[in-house]
């Protein structure tokens, strides 16, 4: 049996039309869309308007990663955007290599290039240059160039000085990484995955405005400052992953509490220890007051990770709540316990690697330099030891706030 549902001018026959096919026997609906012919096929039991959503769904995911692939291959032609000079490799040819010891038996291999570019924009669009680049096998502070690399170009308008190459323009693997993550999330997650990212790209938005903030102000209001961004990336985040209700408020509630509690624990302790063996002169690059960037950095970190714990326990027991209306608030309390303590040791060894990988590659430097191990952390991984101490604290925190205030604040009756 074949129906036929056009849409009325208003939209309420179409949608009134398709809802009573709900219970139907199996069947296939045709409908025009903008002249064209437009089948779906329905079984029985199965809600018509879920169907549609979904088949959109996927069509409109198809072409966001179609278009977003366009973009990924527009980077290698976007050469006229940029203020800079852009160039890409031609021709490579490799003039010289020789190999050097240091006094620690560290080896080192080092190569000279002979690299041919051409100009890509800019008033010295089309013109070739040969250059010259020196680089070591380790890369530490240098790297090769291959054909078909574009790079930036400094150009002098004096004549008599070199041209030099600046960097890599890297733009074209950003992309295709940025366009990989935003695929995979749409293509699995679908709304939900697109709801994550523009947490995500939103989140990157206000940490860039405070940045900048904290620049015109040198630093003056560090504190309120980045405690009422953590607070906002908190909110945004449960509310475009989770939507506003109930479950949102108690995933937020638990968060905020996890995390001021655990920087408070830390503040009282720092201030009973007199903070000794926290080496802040090891923080590099710091044109501000080190402490107050190492205590926004810590709050920052375990802001994401007590984040995700509370979404994981909240979600469960608002789950169980609903296949179990009858459950006790008691018993609530003590299953969200029992899927913190699941979940709280893989959690806390995550931060633990990130804080730690973070600083693998000097560490590896200063012990290839005869640093000794304790200097060796002192130097590098101490900080990075406290800041996953007290996030740890944070996520021991949270589980008992979760599951407490899932267990008072969570309704009679979930709907899902």
């Amino acid at each position: 049996m074949v129906e036929s549902f056009t849409r009325s001018s208003n939209g309420l026959d179409y949608r009134r039309n398709l809802d009573s096919v709900k219970d139907c026997q199996n069947r296939s609906l045709y409908w025009r869309m903008g002249g064209k012919l437009v089948t779906i096929e329905v079984k029985k039991g199965e809600n018509v308007k879920q169907r549609i959503k979904q088949r959109w769904g996927l069509w409109l995911t198809l072409l966001v990663i179609v278009l977003g692939l366009i973009g990924v291959g527009l980077t290698r032609v976007n050469a006229g955007l940029y203020q800079q000079t852009v160039a890409q490799v031609t021709h490579v040819q490799t003039k010289s290599r020789s190999t050097t010891t240091d006094e620690f038996e560290n080896k080192d291999a080092t190569v000279t290039q002979l690299v041919t570019v051409r100009v890509l924009n800019k008033a010295h669009r089309g013109r070739t240059y040969q250059i010259k680049n020196t680089y070591t096998r380790s890369g530490a502070m240098d790297q090769p160039y291959h054909v078909r690399n574009q790079v930036f170009l400094r150009i002098p308008s004096d004549h008599s000085s070199a041209v030099t190459i600046q960097g890599l323009k890297r733009d074209t693997a950003l992309a295709f990484v940025a366009w990989l993550a935003l695929a995979l999330l749409l293509l699995i997650m679908r709304f939900s995955g697109l709801m994550a990212f523009l947490s995500v790209a939103l989140n990157a938005v206000l940490f860039y405005a405070a940045i900048q903030i904290d620049l015109a102000t040198n630093g003056g209001h560090i504190y309120l400052l980045f405690g009422v961004l953590a607070v906002i990336f908190a909110v945004l985040t449960l509310l475009l992953v989770l939507g506003f209700s109930r479950q949102m408020l108690v995933t937020l509630g638990a968060t905020v509490v996890g995390t001021g509690l655990a920087v408070i624990i830390s503040l009282i302790v720092f201030a009973v220890t007199h903070e000794r063996g926290v080496t802040y002169e090891s923080m590099q690059y710091v044109t501000q007051v080190p402490r107050p960037l190492f205590l926004v950095e810590t709050v920052l970190g375990s802001l994401g990770a007590v984040m995700d714990e509370s979404t994981d326990i909240v979600a469960s027991l608002f789950q169980l709540k609903t296949e179990r209306p009858d459950i006790a608030p008691r018993q609530v309390f003590k299953s969200g316990i029992q899927i913190g303590r699941s979940i709280m040791g893989p959690l806390i060894n995550v931060l633990f690697l990130i804080f730690m990988a973070d600083t693998f590659a000097m560490t590896l430097l200063y012990f290839r330099n005869g640093n000794s191990w304790g200097y060796t952390f002192t130097m590098n991984m101490s900080l990075g030891m406290v800041q996953s101490l007290i996030s740890g604290i944070g996520i021991v925190l949270a589980i008992p706030v979760a599951s407490w205030l899932a267990s008072r604040l969570m309704p009679k009756a979930v709907m899902v």
